[in-house]
Formats: structure tokens, sequence, C-alpha cells
């Protein structure tokens, strides 16, 4: 995914841009980075931070920094933000999103044979340093990103550090978002709400889908307004935003508690099951799970505890039992709330499914008597567009997609699939069943679309659904 925050402040800014894009690090471990607008031009500074956190790589690096305006990013693929010069002038970039074009806008580029990259990650063109390219076509900015949103397909949020401004540009479907927060001498544009209070500055203004800001020190104009075609991640919701964040004014907290009293409901009307506790899976499942434990009036519990001092996000590394081993190796079982127990565990989803069942597998050996999963959000289908939410090579990498090859040999139409997407036909329950048994669960419901926007709470034509329904 990736994170941006930025400050224009009457005085230094460094602090507060240090600390604010800290506080997205939960978005990303590869890289992380500074850019400071100083008396003598633009300095910016990257780490690598897969192996140490952001905090660690930069804290000596802010002594060498002091400006007025300053943007940061931290990123799971790209090195940024990046500087660049050209006939706007000297600005610094950073970007959050994904572009799924990539080829196709490089061939774009080289046709006027003036165009060469030099700014690799891991050997493939940084998708910031293209942006840039595109927008340096236009004879303003605005022009330039509103260029950059009509080429491209996927998503693209953009700060724009020069001078004497930051440029904000969200997303021309606000598929992530961006505020601005405000104090006395000064405003920020975040990606996380929550990264600014701390610092304290106060909500100021969501940032609308292609709605382009300038922001100082003194304030913030909308220079191209917002457009009607809001189509928020709801992943945000249920995985990818940190407990404390709002997105459209809306908790994530809340939205999770909320998901999981809607399963909790959905299983007293069928009358289910009966477990002695309800548990999530740490971290991302904990608050649907107290959610359900509120709503059902069973008891909380947490028979797994999390070692969060020194194990990384297990999603992030790119080798599959790299991840499952990260996975195993951080999470700690409390055997006396195993042993015999009949557990329900909310989880944010099922991906591919490989880490899950080995967590069911290990409590089975530990003694547990029933294990149900309850994901707060529906099985997925689709691999996203959009943004990096997981390391799919492949949408076959689904468990769901896997399951469904096998069952069709092969012969899977759009039709088929779209069958096996709608809840109420005989195919989408058969493959319920099936994942099921595959990761040997007493149980298995996931948590409807109906019941997740309505979790939410906005508009069903304004949250992004793709993963789950194919639809855009």
């Amino acid at each position: 995914m990736g994170g941006l925050f930025g400050v224009a402040s009457q005085t230094d800014c460094v602090m507060d841009l240090f600390f604010g894009t800290d506080y997205h690090s939960h978005l990303g471990t590869k890289k992380g980075g500074l850019a400071v607008c100083q008396k003598t031009g633009i300095k910016r500074i990257i780490h690598n931070i897969e192996n140490s956190p952001f905090r660690t790589k930069f804290e000596t690096d802010v002594t060498k920094l002091a400006g007025r305006f300053g943007i940061g990013c931290i990123s799971d693929s790209d090195s940024q933000p990046l500087y660049v010069h050209s006939h706007l002038g000297e600005y610094a970039i950073a970007t959050v999103g994904k572009l799924d074009n990539i080829e196709e806008l490089i061939d774009l580029v080289f046709q006027k044979r003036t165009t060469h990259f030099v700014e690799l990650s891991s050997g493939e063109i940084n998708s910031t340093e293209l942006t840039a390219i595109l927008i340096d076509r236009c004879d303003t900015f605005e022009d330039g990103i509103r260029y950059v949103w009509e080429k491209i397909r996927g998503s693209l949020s953009i700060l724009i550090l020069t001078e004497d401004k930051i440029i904000a540009a969200r997303d021309r479907y606000g598929r992530t978002p961006l505020i601005i927060g405000k104090k006395k001498d000064g405003c920020c544009v975040s990606f996380e709400s929550f990264a600014y209070f701390n610092l304290g500055y106060d909500t100021a203004h969501i940032i609308g889908p292609g709605e382009i800001v300038h922001m100082t020190p003194d304030g913030f104009k909308t220079v191209v307004p917002a457009s009607d075609s809001l189509k928020i991640c709801a992943f945000l919701w249920v995985y990818y935003g940190y407990p404390c964040s709002d997105y459209e004014g809306i908790s994530v907290e809340a939205v999770r508690y909320a998901g999981g009293g809607r399963l909790a409901r959905r299983d007293k009307e069928a009358n289910r099951c009966a477990p002695d506790y309800i548990a999530g899976i740490p971290d991302s499942g904990t608050a649907c799970a107290i959610g359900y434990s509120n709503e059902s009036g069973i008891p909380f519990a947490r028979p797994f505890i999390k070692y969060t001092p020194t194990w990384p996000r297990s999603f992030m590394p790119q080798d599959q039992r790299t991840r499952n081993l990260i996975a195993k190796m951080k999470l700690i079982p409390v055997h006396s709330l195993i042993k015999g127990k009949k557990l329900l565990f909310c989880d944010d989803s099922i991906v591919r499914g490989t880490q899950l069942r080995e967590t069911v597998d290990f409590l089975y050996k530990n003694g547990a008597a029933e294990v149900h999963i309850r994901p707060a959000c529906p099985p997925l289908f689709y691999g996203c567009p959009f943004l990096n939410f997981s390391r799919n090579r492949s949408e076959m990498d689904l468990i769901t997609r896997r399951i469904i090859h096998e069952r069709e040999n092969g012969n899977v139409t759009e039709d088929i699939l779209n069958d096996y997407v709608d809840t109420s036909s005989q195919r989408h329950k058969e493959l319920v069943e099936s994942i099921r048994k595959e990761l040997n669960l007493t149980s298995l419901n996931f948590l409807s679309v109906e019941d997740l926007i309505d979790s939410i709470g906005l508009p069903a034509e304004c949250v992004c659904t793709h993963c789950w329904t194919g639809k855009f």
C-alpha cells in the first residue's frame, strides 16, 4: 500500500514531518523517505526499512534537515520521494497507488525519444518517476496531474513539494484517503487521520476524489474541485487502516465492531454454534471479535498473543514459506485457553489460507475441541487492480479461485465465476464448504458484502468492493 504525509509550517517542520510519516509505518515496510525544502534547495533522504523500522533509520537524519515545507512517504515498492528539476521548476514528488498499465505508459513516454529512467526499484521502472515524467508534459502541475489520471489504469494519490507550497491530489475515485489537518502555525496533509492528532493538528478538510489542493503554512486552497465519483477501498476498514483512523469521517474500529456484531447476529439467527470463547486473530481480527463477543454475550479471550517487539508483518516477505514461518513465530499460544475449548476466531480475511490452516492445525494439536472461523469480509475472488493489497502473483493464489478451478476442471467462464460470487447460489454454498474442509474448520461463515457496506455506513456506490464482487 504505502502512506503519505506532508507539512507546511511557519516554523521548522522537520519533527512534525518525521513523526507524522513514522505513524504510517503499518502501511509498508520496504522504503521510507523524507524531502524538505531548505534554503539551499530540496534535500531528500531515502532508506530501506525492510529490516529496521522507519524511526530507527531516520532519527539521526532529522538533525541534518531544516525547513518549513516537507513531505514524507512509507512505501512497499518504489524509492520515494523523488527529486525532479524540470520546466515546472524544482520539486519533490511522492505517490500512493498502483499503475496497472505501466508498460503502456512507458511506451507512451518513449515515443518522444527524449526520456530515460534512472530511479529503478529492484530493477523495475519506478512508478513515481514515471508519474513525474507524465506531469512534466504539461504546462502546470494541475494539468499534469489530471493528464496522469487520464492515462493511467489503476489508482494514484500524489504529494508534490515546491519551494513555497505542497500540492496534494487525491486519486480521482478517492480509493485512498488524503486529509488536511491544521493548527495555529501550520497545516499538514496525511493518509491516516490519527497521524497528526498527537502533533497538535485538528482535522480541517477531507480531500475529495480528484480534488487538488494547495497547502501553505497559512492554510489551504482547493484549485481543482472534487468530483462526486467516490469509490473508496472498503479494505481500508477491513484490514489496512489503523484502528484509530477515520476515513470519510468513519471510524475503522467502529466498523470492525459493527461487522463482528453482524456476524454474531447471523450465527444466532441460524443457531450455528455455541463456543466457549470468542477470539481475534491478532491484530486485525481483534476488534471484530470484540464486536462479536459484545453482541453474543460469549466471553472474549486471547488464546494467542502476538509477540510484537521484533516480528514484522507477515504478508510483506516475497517468499510464501517465509511469510508462513513469521506468522507462526509471532503468535504465542496460551494453552489453558485452548485445551478442551470450543473457540470461535474472527479474522480480517482469508486470502491464500495457508497461514490460517497452520494456525488451526496448531490449535487442534494443543487440544482445541472446536475451531470456528468468521472472516470480517466476504470471500476474495479477484485481485485488486487499484492497490497493492497482497503479493499475489496470480488470482490463482487465492484459495477461492484455486478451489473453483479444481471444481470446474479448469473450465471457469465469467458466468460460472459470477455464480460463485452470488451468495444465494448453490455453487457459493459448496465453495464455502470446500474452504471449510480444506482448512479443517468446525464451521466457516463470511461477512456478506451487504453487511460490510452497512457496517461502513456509506452508500454502496461510494465504496469499492471489486475484490469480492468483480464489479467496478
